[in-house]
């Protein structure tokens, strides 16, 4: 028995994927190698390339590798990018979605890690986000996430599906050289490329009412969040019960100036970032409370700051080395 990892060939995927090893659960991964790479997947791991979109190829894999669970991560992940391509989101995330539960159920899967997103909440205004935060998204790929899993929610009634959804923040860092990031929607990789060109990394905005005026977030490590989803698969499988959504978050939150800093030490590069106007709609600070995820999950900040760095750089330094 094992469990398809949809998207399982990108930076979190391939995460996902080792640490279901870690456990001893069998990973089958189906990717369209998009945004993802076939060199991600360690050569005793079944791979697709295909779109899950192709229900009927994801029925014929379920069922050759005598799947029951999915860990589902596929789709359109950039939220400031779906404001323009709004039908492409909702087609890669919601009747992509569709298509991966309609397998499931003709296949006799009955299990799903849903990856879900903060941006299921949209702009908060409190200290802590909790699970139990009126969800307002704010883009159509927060509103993706949102409609995925209340059609889960819905597999549930209809047919007894077993689930969780789990709401991300900011995922940084490597848990392994040969992974990285290399998204141009996220803050490591924006911040490595600039420097690697010899550009100045840049700070929207220093004047918000936080320590030192930068927006704070939340980072956690991409390690420990894929290490969650094997927690929650093993539950699952065991028929353990788990809460429908659970935030992944460090309760915490480091600022942006507080990442540059590191990169600074880390990298060994000096540079000053530069300081350019505010974004429109940037909060001041997002931070997740992540107190239901350790109860269930064993959810831990095995990472700090500092180490989300160093393996960010080292993995984005040795792709380098390769000419990747």
């Amino acid at each position: 028995m094992s469990w398809l990892v949809t998207g399982g060939a990108g930076y979190i995927g391939s995460h996902v994927v080792r640490a279901l090893g870690d456990v001893s659960v069998p990973a089958v991964v189906i990717d369209n190698l998009d945004t993802g790479h076939r060199r991600f997947v360690q050569d005793e791991v079944p791979f697709y390339e295909g779109n899950i979109l192709d229900t009927e190829l994801l029925v014929r894999i379920m069922r050759e590798h005598d799947v029951h669970g999915v860990i589902h991560l596929a789709g359109f992940k950039a939220a400031g990018v779906s404001v323009d391509v709004p039908l492409v989101a909702y087609t890669q995330n919601v009747t992509g979605t569709v298509s991966v539960l309609d397998a499931m159920a003709q296949a006799g899967a009955d299990k799903m890690v849903f990856s879900s997103s903060a941006a299921c909440y949209g702009t908060t205004d409190v200290d802590l986000v909790t699970e139990a935060l009126p969800t307002v998204p704010e883009s159509p790929y927060g509103e993706t996430k949102l409609i995925g899993e209340w059609l889960i929610r819905d597999q549930e009634v209809a047919t007894g599906l077993k689930h969780t959804s789990l709401r991300y923040f900011n995922v940084v860092g490597s848990g392994a050289d040969d992974l990285f990031d290399d998204s141009q929607h996220n803050l490591f990789p924006l911040i490595f490329n600039a420097l690697l060109e010899g550009r100045t990394p840049k700070i929207y905005g220093d004047d918000y009412p936080t320590p030192d005026g930068t927006c704070v977030r939340d980072y956690v490590h991409v390690a420990d969040l894929a290490a969650a989803h094997a927690v929650a698969a093993r539950h699952l499988e065991n028929g353990e019960p788990l809460e429908r959504v659970y935030n992944l978050g460090s309760g915490a939150g480091s600022s942006v100036a507080e990442i540059m800093n590191a990169v600074r030490e880390v990298s060994g590069i000096a540079f000053d970032p530069e300081i350019i106007p505010r974004r429109p709609g940037d909060p001041a600070r997002i931070v997740a409370d992540g107190t239901l995820a350790a109860r269930d999950l064993d959810w831990q900040m095995r990472h700090d700051l500092r180490d989300m760095v160093e393996s960010a750089w080292r993995s984005r330094q040795y792709h380098a080395s390769l000419g990747a």
